[in-house]
């Protein structure tokens, strides 16, 4: 099978976030790497395809190479994380089958704010929210407990996310919110932080669905917050990272294990996510509280869904060829 594997390219600067943000940015390619090694490995003809900041150099990529499928793993358009629904809707536009979550969940999950609202509106936990907008230092948090945690409600990777964002008092909160209008250009999202256990569920499938061996992230005890922040995942030299420790199997219990599979479950089916994703919960006072839907994680092979993969008996290549077949077996022209 002729595959394309697609990913985003980025630009040296941005007009918004803050500049390491783009570490983060470039985890794109390598996942297209280890993707394309797997699919060469399992006998597919793919190639690497590009998306920078030429739509149609993109397009008459895709045109050139003919594929018979698009393996998609762009996060965005070129640094703009909102668009990533955008790219899947180019290969809706095209009639070319491809892998991942279609456009609509893509562009709900990407959004913090209507993603909470949907989950309440369904009866899924979430941690109790409100947002000031931009512009508009005005917040309602009544209602809310302290400590809280301040988020950009549009961005992924933990961008805008690091032991700052969990706050205690007013004076606090204001020059969060502040820090997301001023770097970030958008909303705030105020959430009541749940000092909880972080529990990812991976979820594999689209109609017949395969949840993995749930993961625990685990904090060591010199860190001043327990979140996976931006340095837990992207600065290899700092404490955040080496303090933030995944374990998979999570050392939960059997009942634990169906309380956090089926509210991931009931989240990934009600976002309409494909092929793979994962859900991020901190497990509280036997609460299951989503934090976010993640319908176009990372997987690259030392990745947590790699992992959970791994777990579950699956090597990498195996991995990559269920999530081909997965895509390439849908009854829909795209």
């Amino acid at each position: 099978m002729r595959i394309a594997v697609c990913y985003n390219q980025t630009p040296e600067y941005s007009n918004h976030g803050e500049v390491r943000d783009r570490i983060a940015d470039r985890g794109s390619y390598d996942q297209a790497k280890a993707v394309l090694q797997a699919l060469h490995q399992l006998g597919h003809q793919p190639e690497l395809i590009s998306l920078a900041d030429n739509l149609m150099d993109f397009l008459r990529k895709i045109e050139r190479f003919s594929p018979d499928l698009a393996f998609n793993l762009c996060e965005g358009f070129w640094g703009n994380a909102h668009l990533e629904m955008n790219v899947a809707g180019i290969f809706e536009l095209l009639h070319l089958p491809s892998s991942g979550s279609p456009p609509l969940c893509l562009g709900l999950t990407q959004d913090k704010l209507r993603s909470k609202s949907l989950l309440l509106q369904h009866g899924l936990p979430t941690p109790p929210f409100c947002v000031a907008k931009l512009g508009n230092g005005h917040h309602d948090t009544a209602g809310l407990n302290y400590p809280l945690i301040v988020k950009p409600p549009f961005e992924d990777a933990s961008q805008g996310i690091e032991a700052l964002s969990v706050i205690d008092t007013s004076q606090q909160l204001k020059q969060r919110i502040q820090f997301i209008h001023d770097v970030y250009r958008q909303p705030a999202l105020i959430e009541e932080f749940i000092d909880g256990r972080e529990i990812n569920v991976v979820i594999l499938g689209s109609e017949n669905l395969t949840v993995l061996p749930p993961a625990e992230i685990t904090f060591a005890p010199e860190l001043s917050r327990k979140i996976v922040c931006f340095e837990s995942k992207w600065a290899p030299q700092s404490l955040a990272y080496r303090g933030t420790i995944p374990v998979c199997p999570a050392t939960i219990t059997s009942a634990e294990t169906r309380l956090v599979n089926n509210v991931g479950q009931q989240a990934y089916k009600l976002f309409g996510c494909r092929d793979y994703a994962r859900v991020d919960i901190r497990l509280r006072n036997q609460i299951p509280y989503i934090l976010e839907v993640n319908a176009n994680p990372d997987i690259s092979p030392d990745a947590g869904l790699a992992c959970a993969a791994g777990v579950s008996g699956l090597t990498y290549n195996q991995l990559i060829e269920q999530i081909l077949e997965s895509a390439s077996q849908r009854k829909e022209p795209y």
